[in-house]
């Protein structure tokens, strides 16, 4: 302290600094003679303290003290100052309303040789404000430079005041080459632009910004990305006008990374779970072959096309091998329409020939996905001597693609080729194992749909040839019938029937239904029918026929059931014997018109046993009709039975049309487009004019 510096200007030098001291604390400032007695008293003093100095000023500083206080602390403390020593304590003051109040107090001696009189400074604080910001300085320097958290303070202009050790890593700068400077200026490769951005809206509003990304790389690892949770808080006076911003930063590149990652793999398994829904449910192969390129396009790739084997597609075989090229045929393509790369690429339905050195003729035979991560000239070097389409693919802005072999149960079925042109990055390993697993699932319902074609005609074409290709009907009978098979593999049956010779100009019509489908059920009827012409032969009565058409059946080695309806009739004697093993009743058209469902005895299905079978003797005039079906022609789904077997007696209502034209009416009008079971229908007009149907 300089001591030939006047008292007041002392005081005065003296207020300024303990107005800046510790910030916002407020310190009152007294000076007192060498005896104690109050000389000064400013406004901080009257603020702590509450007396004015026109109370104080005359007064002695130890009339301040409280009753109860130690007085002697207070006396020891004075008499050091005034014996030349600065001393500092805590005392127990008395406020002028009336409660004690605990003051901290910084005390010095003076010497004012201009006047010849010793002055004492004092200054004093509320005790428990000032150990509350000591503390809280404690706190922020050791926050500040021992936390793993990046803190920076910034002025109003944004530019660096402080940054802690933490920081100075982060950013592999020393404190050095921020101070002074802005973000912009020292870390060009991070958005710096976007950060002050936000902080200029702190200083502007106050409101603190939270958790914004800061992305790029610095010159501690200036080779990768790394990404910064940033935090932005306003600094203000105690006038709470902006003096700068303390911004904070948390490296979370990892997590970042790992929520990526995650969410990734969420949107692979919502894919491949969209595809064990979408891809595949029809059993067709154009179908199947866009649902996935539609299905990849735009979650994984940009551009998509499926290409089957050309033979597969013409439902052949695929083949044992693929010397000599490949023919492959368009079945899927996305996006359809506002591509340039699917603008560029062969339309659907266009058949591909490659020869056997083209890298898709390499890919199918390796039978691995192929990858090329970053498309350029010498990549498409191998495919450019064979097609002009690369280079074009190129030029557009094709920078990465996949080849998947369409792969199932070892056999190769064609590739899907998936193309990418976004700015986001090549494909990588993760969308590799992801095109692979989504042609997979592609390719098994591919080769599914061809399994089912080859069944299903496999099915179809045996249950025709175990009909009777050539029915020439006896003397006094005319006949018409069809069969229809089911549109599905799993309804394909076994519905047949028959028209028999028998002793004395008799006839057997026959219509029966194998419970079951496919090609075991077809494999039974044609046992069945075979059965029934050999035992027809015996001249068995119905009855006794359809025994032994039992017995037939429990020969099987797997228990199987089946309807028959069995109608013997006399055209001579104007009469049929009706019997019935199960199945639907015929319908008996009379000459005017007139139509009824027979009510015979149903029986049981042949196979269930113990039931005895009823025959029933009808009247039949000559030129009426006899209608036998199987079920499939008036069941259907959602249909009422009895509406279903109404409409089929009003389309029977018209009996001399001619049966060919009268079987077609009933198909077409009561079987849809797209049956759900197998139909076969024999139509028999007794006594008419004979004719073969």
């Amino acid at each position: 302290m300089n001591e030939h510096m006047p008292v007041d200007e002392l005081i005065s030098g003296a207020a300024q600094a303990a107005g800046g001291w510790l910030g916002s604390l407020p310190v009152a400032l007294v000076a007192t003679s060498a005896d104690g007695t109050i000389v000064r008293w400013n406004q901080l003093a009257q603020e702590l303290l509450g007396h004015s100095p026109h109370q104080m000023l005359g007064h002695n500083i130890a009339d301040l003290l409280h009753p109860g206080s130690d007085r002697s602390l207070g006396r020891s403390l004075w008499e050091a100052a005034a014996t030349g020593r600065g001393v500092m304590g805590t005392v127990t003051a008395w406020h002028r309303d009336g409660y004690p109040l605990e003051v901290e107090i910084w005390a010095a001696p003076v010497a004012d040789r201009q006047h010849g009189a010793a002055t004492v400074l004092v200054f004093a604080a509320d005790a428990h404000a000032a150990r509350r910001i000591r503390g809280s300085s404690a706190v922020w320097d050791g926050l500040f430079h021992r936390s793993p958290v990046g803190i920076a303070i910034l002025d109003t202009q944004l530019r660096f005041l402080q940054v802690n050790p933490a920081l100075e890593a982060m950013n592999g700068l020393p404190e050095s080459a921020h101070v002074g400077r802005r973000l912009a200026q020292i870390l060009p490769e991070v958005n710096a632009h976007e950060m002050e951005e936000a902080m200029r809206q702190v200083l502007a509003t106050g409101q603190p910004v939270l958790d914004r990304r800061r992305v790029g790389r610095t010159p501690a690892e200036p080779e990768h990305d790394r990404v910064w949770s940033c935090s932005y808080v306003r600094v203000e006076d105690p006038a709470r006008m902006p003096i700068g911003v303390i911004a904070s930063l948390v490296d979370i590149t990892e997590q970042q990374r790992d929520h990526v990652e995650a969410e990734a793999g969420r949107r692979r398994l919502a894919l491949l779970s969209e595809a064990s829904m979408r891809v595949g449910s029809s059993l067709d192969l154009e179908r199947t072959s866009q649902e996935l390129a539609d299905l990849a396009v735009p979650r994984l790739a940009d551009a998509v096309t499926v290409d089957v084997l050309d033979a597969l597609a013409n439902g052949d075989e695929p083949g044992a091998g693929l010397r000599g090229g490949v023919a492959l045929r368009r079945l899927g393509k996305a996006p359809l329409s506002g591509s340039e790369v699917t603008d560029i690429l062969a339309p659907l339905g266009r058949t591909l020939s490659f020869p056997e050195a083209a890298p898709y003729t390499q890919a199918l035979a390796a039978r691995q996905t192929f990858l090329i991560a970053r498309l350029d000239q010498q990549a498409i070097a191998p495919a450019a001597l064979h097609t002009a389409k690369p280079a074009q693919l190129l030029a557009v802005g094709v920078h990465s693609f996949i080849m998947a072999p369409l792969l199932a149960r070892e056999t190769v079925l064609g590739v899907a080729t998936f193309y990418r042109t976004r700015p986001t990055g090549p494909f990588g390993s993760e969308d590799v194992t992801l095109a692979g697993e989504l042609t997979a699932r592609a390719a098994l319902s591919i080769d599914n749909a061809r399994l089912y074609h080859r069944e299903h005609e496999t099915a179809v074409i045996l249950q025709r040839s175990m009909l009777p290709q050539h029915i020439t009907p006896p003397k006094g009978i005319e006949v018409s019938h069809r069969y229809l098979s089911a549109s599905d593999v799993n309804e394909v049956g076994g519905d047949w029937y028959d028209v028999l010779h028998l002793a004395d100009g008799k006839v057997g019509l026959l219509i029966g239904d194998v419970m079951g489908h496919g090609i075991a059920a077809a494999a039974v009827m044609g046992r069945l029918s075979a059965s029934v012409r050999a035992l027809a032969r015996l001249d068995l009565g119905p009855v006794r026929l359809l025994r032994q058409l039992e017995a037939a059946l429990a020969d099987l080695s797997e228990p199987m059931l089946a309807t028959l309806l069995y109608v013997v009739c006399d055209p001579a004697a104007g009469s049929c014997t009706v019997t019935r093993a199960g199945h639907p009743p015929p319908a008996l058209v009379h000459p005017d018109g007139t139509v009824r469902i027979l009510d015979t005895p149903p029986g049981v299905p042949l196979g269930v046993g113990g039931v005895a079978f009823t025959p029933t003797e009808v009247s039949v005039a000559p030129g009426s009709l006899l209608v036998l079906y199987t079920d499939g022609l008036v069941e259907a789904r959602n249909s009422d039975l009895d509406e279903r077997l109404e409409e089929l007696t009003r389309l029977l209502t018209h009996p001399q049309r001619q049966l060919d034209h009268l079987c077609d009416a009933l198909i077409t009008h009561l079987v849809p487009a797209s049956a759900d079971d197998d139909v076969a229908l024999l139509v028999a007009r007794i006594g008419g004019a004979q004719h073969a149907g």
